[in-house]
């Protein structure tokens, strides 16, 4: 089993002490020729004028954005404690076992794609920026990701819109992946779809027993704690959908 994540807007900028991150030795190596111009494209940018209305943030993050220009040389942390907010409040991922969290990939706009132990330092950059010179990231990583991501077996896919568009599984894969879409009195939610998410892919991370190894046995193990429906894909190749219920307040 596989959980994709999204990276968090909210990110820790990192140690006052440590080394700085190296690309050769994040996960997926065959994706660091890529991961050097998107960083080298961010520098650029982030020391430019107009940097924020590049990077779609608002003038209240310049200071945020002033600081990707830093980025080669500021102490890197794990992935785990960097990324934070509603989803990975909920998620808690440093207090993972070492054996669940190794299920864990973050699709990030700059990396490209994370494992939890990976070190990186916080960053401002989104998936749906068109970052001059690689262009709309989106479909920069998509290129790069096809063929890098390789799952045998159930992929359980928390991913916003935007971060989905990076990658998406080929057919075989598809029959093996579950979108988590979440519903809250009948409505799609958005604050409430990530905390929900996050409680997933807690519980599916830290369940006794063994992972599920179906779409069926997936849908049967987050139903041990939610509401949830699986759908079928709605159209050949593609993903099915686990429709999750949020928790009510207190639940």
């Amino acid at each position: 089993m596989l959980v994709l994540l999204p990276p968090s807007e909210t990110k820790w900028a990192g140690p006052a002490r440590g080394r700085p991150v190296a690309l050769d030795r994040l996960s997926f190596p065959a994706l660091t020729e890529a991961r050097e111009q998107v960083l080298d494209a961010l520098v650029a940018v982030s020391a430019r004028p107009d940097a924020t209305a590049v990077l779609g943030t608002s003038e209240g993050l310049a200071d945020v954005v002033a600081a990707n220009t830093t980025l080669r040389h500021r102490p890197a942390a794990p992935a785990a404690a960097v990324y934070r907010g509603v989803l990975y409040d909920a998620l808690d991922l440093p207090s993972l076992p070492a054996a669940a969290a190794r299920r864990v990939l973050v699709v990030s706009a700059l990396w490209g794609a994370l494992h939890p132990r990976d070190r990186v330092p916080g960053y401002r950059l989104s998936m749906g920026t068109d970052l001059p010179g690689p262009g709309p990231l989106a479909a920069f990583w998509r290129r790069h990701l096809t063929g890098v991501l390789q799952e045998p077996g159930v992929v359980v896919d928390c991913r916003s819109a935007a971060y989905a568009a990076a990658w998406t599984p080929d057919a075989a894969t598809a029959a093996r992946t579950a979108a988590v879409r979440v519903l809250s009195g009948g409505q799609v939610v958005s604050h409430a779809a990530k905390h929900t998410r996050g409680l997933v892919a807690r519980h599916l991370l830290t369940r006794p027993g063994r992972p599920p190894r179906s779409v069926a046995a997936l849908a049967g193990a987050v139903g041990e704690a939610f509401d949830v429906e699986l759908l079928a894909p709605a159209r050949p190749g593609t993903p099915w959908t686990l429709q999750v219920q949020a928790p009510t307040t207190g639940a």
